[in-house]
């Protein structure tokens, strides 16, 4: 009764750990047991006492799987019976769900119970976040709404006109918490030791604890009844001799002279004796008298009853059912959990092939990539680059989730990368850096060129142009580089060499070089061979020692270029000026400097296509940039030497010109 020693054992009158379940993690192990109706436990439990060996197929027809408080519904699969069976599994549990008819057409999948652990407002949260993402199978979705009240749970996804319902349903019990999957790993301490026991195994170590739990509660009563049976047999002494124990009373000196006197005269125990001598005089009464007889025959019947029970197992098991369907008629509910098999449940899974989604993927200049929606694009665009030099885009790619990003650094190296791989952003948000989803990235590495398209269209696509710093060029077909490799060679560099820039040759026109110092070569596309993929490529232009070529690309008749120099001085050149040379020459003057560099000794250039019309930003080191039309810059000759455009005091040299429209892709 707790008052000497602590209780080590939970006396409870009902399956509780196959009614409430439980779920818990120690050193090691782990446990996670699903509840079940109160019910139908009771009722396996006395079919197992009344059959012992039962089969696992029996119990199953009254326990035909486990039942949530929060409802749902549990798909009826072999996983069911593997659990019972082997005490770990995973169980498929759907929310409750049907499909009614709204206003205007529309049709409304509506959630009535919610699966067992699931939050109700986290799961709609994470529905409306997939109908954000997967356009192309969830773009039905009107609207989400939460209509549950103090009546119950109510939850509404409002469907466009004319929308598949049965198949959105399918796409959320594939994608959401409309279905989870709950891992039954039923592990519980039986004789002092963690054990990992299936239904008939459990239903069988409760059997034997409520043996335990009501033989040491009959042994603690028996104990209990026949102390009070030996008391009272010593008063009903007391009461037949009524006279002779009150004058043996009278005549004693004291209270221990008199408990004496009594046992030696009525041969009574010193618990009896004491017994009468705590007695209250109220008790002689005749009907006090009657009373005393009559709990002594109730005790004796109970003491021969609940030897009974301790000496007969059938009367100990007959006990226990009497107390396990006491609790049952008591407290037991209905079912809320309904098990459906897979073809009578409200939608069939959809395969995990991913759908294809648009998307916007921008490689901006201070080296992030984001993948946005083109919704929240159109929105909210990039800044340009005159408003944000850092978060504006280098490249800018209107494409869909099954495309390919192929990157062409600096290193002479290719890095693939799915476009669906990219984590989904905002266009505020800084995205994603480029190491951190380019395996193998090395130190100052930075891509020259980004494509975007599927893999399967490289071989429709021109060729590659690969220009380094010394000069060399090479040609490859673009359909080497279908290689499905996080990491390869693009090309080969020579030593002391650097990668230049990557184009494609979209076109027939000439390839024109431009160096440092000023000068140039223009030559045929089609004296360039082409190669394979880890080639060096062939001579396009002798570098002198100390110059290196800036710019390189293919040259349209009606094409422009710009150079300015870093005092400030700048021209615009048309391409009729660019004469053609033969390939592998050192060249022709495109800027003239004065002896004492005056205008400047080293160049930038800028590439102007056709006609368009382009703003440009001439970067300072010091200064801030400084805009400019393309008309504002003068048409000059190869051998002019520029006009001034901006101050270029002392060390606050023009760094490079861009034109502020230039977003690749």
């Amino acid at each position: 009764d707790d008052t000497l020693k602590e209780p080590d054992m939970l006396p409870a009158r009902f399956p509780n750990l196959l009614v409430n379940g439980a779920s818990g993690i120690a050193v090691g192990l782990a446990t996670n047991i699903p509840p079940h109706n109160l019910a139908e436990s009771v009722r396996a439990v006395i079919a197992q006492i009344e059959n012992p060996d039962i089969s696992l197929d029996e119990l199953m027809q009254i326990i035909p799987g486990p039942d949530f408080p929060t409802g749902g519904v549990l798909v009826k699969n072999e996983e069911i019976r593997k659990g019972y069976e082997t005490g770990r599994s995973k169980l498929s549990l759907r929310a409750r769900v049907h499909i009614e008819d709204g206003a205007n057409g529309r049709k409304l999948i509506v959630i009535t119970e919610v699966p067992y652990q699931v939050n109700k407002a986290a799961m709609l949260e994470k529905i409306l976040r997939l109908s954000e993402e997967k356009k192309a199978a969830l773009g039905c979705i009107y609207d989400i709404r939460d209509e549950s009240d103090r009546t119950g749970l109510r939850a509404v996804i409002e469907l466009k006109r004319d929308s598949n319902a049965e198949k959105v349903l399918a796409y959320l019990f594939k994608y959401s918490d409309l279905q989870v999957t709950f891992g039954v790993n039923m592990v519980a301490i039986a004789e002092g030791k963690p054990v990992q026991m299936g239904l008939k195994s459990m239903i069988g170590h409760f059997i034997r604890h409520q043996k335990n739990v009501v033989t040491r509660r009959t042994e603690y009563e028996l104990k209990q009844a026949r102390a009070r049976a030996h008391i009272l047999q010593g008063l009903m002494i007391a009461v037949d001799n009524l006279d002779e124990v009150i004058a043996l009373i009278r005549a004693s000196k004291n209270p221990k002279e008199a408990k004496q006197k009594l046992i030696e005269r009525f041969e009574l125990t010193e618990v009896q004796a004491q017994a009468i001598l705590d007695m209250r005089l109220q008790r002689l009464t005749n009907l006090e008298i009657e009373a005393l007889r009559k709990e002594y025959a109730d005790l004796l019947k109970l003491i021969d009853k609940l030897e009974g029970i301790l000496g007969s197992e059938k009367k100990l098991l007959n006990v226990i059912r009497k107390e396990l369907q006491e609790i049952a008629d008591e407290f037991a509910d209905e079912r809320r959990t309904t098990i459906e098999g897979i073809e009578s449940s409200p939608a069939e899974p959809l395969d995990e092939t991913p759908v294809p989604e648009e998307a916007i993927v921008a490689f901006t200049h201070s080296g992030y990539l984001k993948r946005m929606y083109p919704a929240f694009y159109k929105k909210n665009p990039l800044p340009t680059y005159e408003e944000d030099p850092k978060e504006a885009a280098q490249y800018l790619f209107t494409t869909r989730t099954d495309e390919t990003l192929l990157f062409f650094t600096n290193h002479g190296n290719c890095y693939p990368l799915s476009v669906g791989a990219l984590s989904e952003c905002k266009p505020k948000d800084r995205g994603q850096q480029l190491s951190g989803v380019l395996a193998g990235l090395e130190d100052n590495e930075v891509p020259l060129l980004i494509t975007c398209m599927p893999m399967s269209d490289l071989a429709r696509q021109p060729d590659f142009l690969f220009i380094t710093k010394q000069g060399m060029i090479k040609r490859t077909a673009a359909k080497d580089y279908d290689v499905r490799s996080r990491k390869f060679a693009a090309t080969k560099i020579n030593a002391g060499d650097e990668l230049l820039c990557v184009t494609p040759a979209e076109t027939r026109d000439d390839l024109l070089f431009i160096s440092r110092s000023g000068m140039c070569i223009r030559f045929a596309l089609d004296t360039v061979p082409t190669q394979g993929r880890i080639s060096a490529g062939v001579k396009a232009m002798q570098v002198e020692k100390g110059d290196e070529v800036i710019w390189a690309g293919q040259l349209g008749e009606k094409d422009q270029m710009i150079l300015l120099s870093e005092r400030g001085y700048g021209k615009r050149i048309p391409a009729m000026d660019f004469e053609r040379q033969n390939r592998n020459g050192k060249g022709v003057k495109s800027f003239y400097f004065n002896r004492n560099g005056s205008n400047g000794r080293y160049i930038a250039a800028l590439y102007l296509a056709g006609e368009a019309s382009c703003d440009l930003l001439i970067l300072q080191s010091q200064s801030p940039a400084t805009r400019l039309k393309k008309d504002e810059i003068m048409l000059q000759g190869k051998t002019d030497r520029g006009l001034p455009y901006v101050m270029a005091i002392l060390d606050d040299v023009v760094t490079g010109v861009i034109g502020i429209e230039e977003v690749q892709g």
